[in-house]
């Protein structure tokens, strides 16, 4: 089930712009619910989780920070696609490699913990994948790629977390330094989920819907986790 629900995570994405074509701010509101979500879940459970695993609070703490950095890196040739913003121009001629391999290999690294960490990691990954699957399905559409690179693009996209998962399962060094690499995606979580939720908005007004998308992704974390 694991496997079903991340791949449906990238299809019910694709989908929601192929059927109902949602707009830039219902885009936005989707991303603010899933980053609340996901810093909440990263709060509230991964922090506590790693934490407790371990006496070595250093090497924690380390990881949490390469992490962070590691996602300030991958955001340098994805363009902002992992909170929702891509800042790339195309003609639908030539592919975005950089890109395709930032998320691909950003996709991956969330996959590996999954199974140490359990639901909580892996609902905060699923809800996290639509809205920028949304992100990324439009921007293909949009950028004119054919329908057969945006499928490949996306159908990849989707498997490379499932891979994750598969391989932290059958390479036993990688379970052995499961902690420090949970610790590593938490700061990617951080990293993201932050500037998705405090990033500027236009003129630096409140803005209600926003805002409101946030309380709400918070509450589900509470009440459902």
């Amino acid at each position: 089930m694991t496997y079903l629900f991340l791949i449906g995570s990238v299809v019910l994405g694709g989908l929601l712009v192929l059927i109902l074509k949602p707009t830039k701010q219902i885009t936005q509101l989707l991303l603010a619910f899933s980053g609340a979500y996901l810093l909440s879940v990263t709060i509230l459970h991964l922090l506590p989780e790693v934490y407790i695993a371990t006496e070595d609070t250093k090497v924690v703490g380390i990881c949490i920070l390469l992490g962070i950095v590691l996602q300030s890196i991958l955001e340098s040739f994805s363009k902002g696609a992992e909170h929702g913003h891509i800042h790339l121009h195309s003609d639908g001629k030539s592919f975005p490699k950089m890109l395709f391999f930032s998320l691909s290999l950003h996709a991956f690294s969330e996959g590996l913990p999954i199974e140490h960490a359990g639901e909580n990691l892996l609902w905060a990954i699923v809800v996290h994948k639509v809205p920028i699957a949304v992100v990324l399905t439009s921007f293909l559409l949009h950028a004119k790629f054919s329908k057969t690179t945006t499928i490949l693009f996306l159908s990849i996209f989707a498997l490379m977390s499932p891979l994750g998962v598969l391989l932290s399962e059958q390479i036993q060094m990688l379970e052995e330094y499961i902690m420090e690499i949970t610790a590593v995606i938490i700061g990617v979580f951080l990293h993201i989920s932050t500037i998705i939720l405090f990033e500027s908005t236009q003129d630096h007004k409140f803005n209600l819907k926003k805002f409101l998308a946030i309380i709400a992704g918070i509450l589900l974390t509470l009440f459902t986790l």
